[in-house]
């Protein structure tokens, strides 16, 4: 099984909705570290798994849309709490939709909220 992986970081704020969230119901920021994973068996006719240029721009477009936001104003947040959990599957879903990958069988998005914390989703983009 082939791995490539792309990473970058940046800071977006939130507060937490869930009963007695303590000081994390205030708006606070987070400095997010994202890494990206893509796998799969087989490697294209050029040696590749995924075009890693698109792989970051893709990555990069999602950097562009929760940097210095509040992802609780964020429409893909409505209604949720704001964990860093959600905030994994959320990137993945986005990143789902944008690549077009055809040997790329499952993605993951590890998302680190900080020093020590950090949540992770994985998901099949096979049928």
């Amino acid at each position: 099984m082939y791995t490539v992986a792309v990473s970058t970081d940046f800071v977006a704020q939130h507060f937490l909705t869930v009963p007695d969230p303590g000081p994390e119901g205030e708006v606070h920021s987070h400095h997010y570290e994202l890494e990206v994973r893509c796998r799969g068996p087989e490697l294209n006719e050029y040696g590749y798994l995924l075009d890693i240029d698109e792989l970051t721009a893709a990555v990069d477009a999602v950097e562009e849309r929760y940097r210095d936001e509040l992802l609780n104003d964020r429409e893909a947040f409505e209604g949720l709490n704001p964990s860093v959990e959600h905030f994994a599957r959320i990137v993945a879903d986005r990143l789902a939709a944008d690549l077009d990958s055809p040997g790329v069988e499952t993605l993951t998005v590890r998302l680190h909220e900080d020093e020590i914390a950090w949540a992770s989703y994985e998901r099949s983009l096979t049928t």
